[in-house]
């Protein structure tokens, strides 16, 4: 695999830029390569995930197929922030229908359909306890959400994750419908053992 010519931008996208890759979350395009591999000459995105100490290759053709894209615009950000603050939208499905909904939801890279994840697995402090699986989606939809949030806004990964907090616990209403839909369920489920 031998490395010829460098360039610094493709596609639409430039070396350094932040981008979104859907199954990855938040990387750093640190370079755009041209290399020959099995005879074949590519085009090359090199993506770091610093967080994850990953760096991964993409050929630039693809990068459209794969759902990468930049990072969202500002006006984006506040409306994942102002689809947390609503009503957790929990459907009455099996839990590995709905953990697999989410999954997907994640790693689409859509910022909004992140926030709803990061909205409906929330519980407050008052809140009965998460399983493990509902802390696993949960934590990564917060991890995906807080990365863009904070290269958008030029902030801390810390500080965009208590600006999302703070915006989890601003409507009251939220945490009563929770505690109220748990009630629901934990009845269903003594109706179908009796």
């Amino acid at each position: 695999m031998a490395t010829s010519k460098k360039t610094s931008h493709r596609n639409g996208f430039k070396t350094n830029e932040f981008i979104v890759y859907p199954a990855h979350g938040v990387g750093q395009i640190v370079a755009i390569e041209e290399q020959e591999i099995a005879g074949l000459k590519l085009d090359l995105f090199v993506i770091s995930f610093e967080k994850d100490k990953m760096t991964l290759r993409v050929p630039t053709h693809k990068c459209e197929s794969v759902g990468m894209r930049k990072l969202s615009e500002g006006d984006v950000v506040e409306k994942s922030l102002e689809t947390i603050k609503g009503r957790a939208r929990v459907k009455r499905t099996m839990w590995s229908r709905r953990a697999q909904e989410y999954e997907a939801k994640i790693n689409s890279g859509d910022l909004i359909a992140i926030s709803e994840v990061v909205r409906d697995l929330h519980r407050a402090s008052s809140q009965p306890e998460q399983s493990y699986s509902e802390r696993q989606l949960y934590e990564a939809a917060l991890d995906r959400m807080s990365r863009e949030i904070s290269a958008v806004l030029r902030v801390t990964e810390t500080e965009a994750v208590r600006r999302i907090e703070d915006h989890l616990t601003k409507s009251p209403r939220r945490a009563a419908a929770r505690a109220d839909a748990g009630a629901d369920e934990d009845e269903g489920v003594e109706e179908e053992a009796a």
